[in-house]
């Protein structure tokens, strides 16, 4: 049994879905009060000795129900240490980042980021304080940029992406010259399919690392 802190680990699980192309974030119901039944962020108490990634494969993995080799990638945020933001006692929140590559099990709730319902706790100021830190490492983060979007993805599915977390659609040719220094990314000379109204195919994008 893990011998737990008073260090809470609290973790936005992102998963870029290209049918909808929009990113959601996965929440789950709280099985114990406090908030029983409330929806919340997947966390756990950090145990003693255990490394922050552990804890956050530990939370991602039980309180959403998603398999661990959907996890594509983990980070590191922001602290959040409000006294009040659990009615059980000060704790101090690590927020951390994790991307999925795809839904499993049957807890997780999976929201639009830009239409997240109420959460429990402090994790709706968790959520907005930490999406403008999200939108900067696009781009950015290989890591985080690679594990949201996958090993080959369009510039359509790019401005997607990008607009969900910004909450503004770059011109293509902009976001191109961004994409053109992001190391390890290739700009192939390969077009996905037609779009299902006409117009030029998109290119196609892979990481070469």
């Amino acid at each position: 049994m893990i011998e737990s802190t008073l260090v809470s680990v609290d973790v936005i699980v992102l998963r870029f879905d290209r049918d909808a192309r929009a990113v959601f974030l996965g929440v789950a119901p709280r099985a114990h009060e406090p908030f029983a039944g409330e929806l919340a962020l997947p966390g756990v108490l950090l145990g003693k000795g255990e490394r922050l990634r552990e804890a956050t494969t530990r939370a991602v993995t039980g309180k959403l129900g998603l398999a661990a080799d959907t996890v594509t990638a983990t980070g590191q945020l922001a602290t959040f240490d409000e006294p009040s933001r659990d009615p059980r006692g000060p704790t101090l929140s690590i927020a951390l980042w994790a991307t999925a590559d795809r839904p499993t099990g049957d807890v997780a709730v999976w929201a639009r980021l830009d239409e997240v319902p109420p959460l429990a706790f402090d994790h709706d100021r968790i959520v907005a304080d930490c999406r403008p830190l999200l939108a900067d490492k696009l781009w950015r983060d290989v890591p985080f940029t690679a594990g949201l979007l996958g090993r080959e993805f369009t510039t359509a599915q790019a401005l997607d992406v990008t607009e969900s977390l910004t909450g503004d659609r770059p011109y293509p040719a902009n976001l191109g010259r961004t994409m053109d220094r992001v190391p390890g990314l290739e700009r192939t000379s390969e077009h996905a399919a037609a779009l299902p109204k006409g117009g030029r195919p998109p290119l196609v994008w892979k990481w070469t690392t």
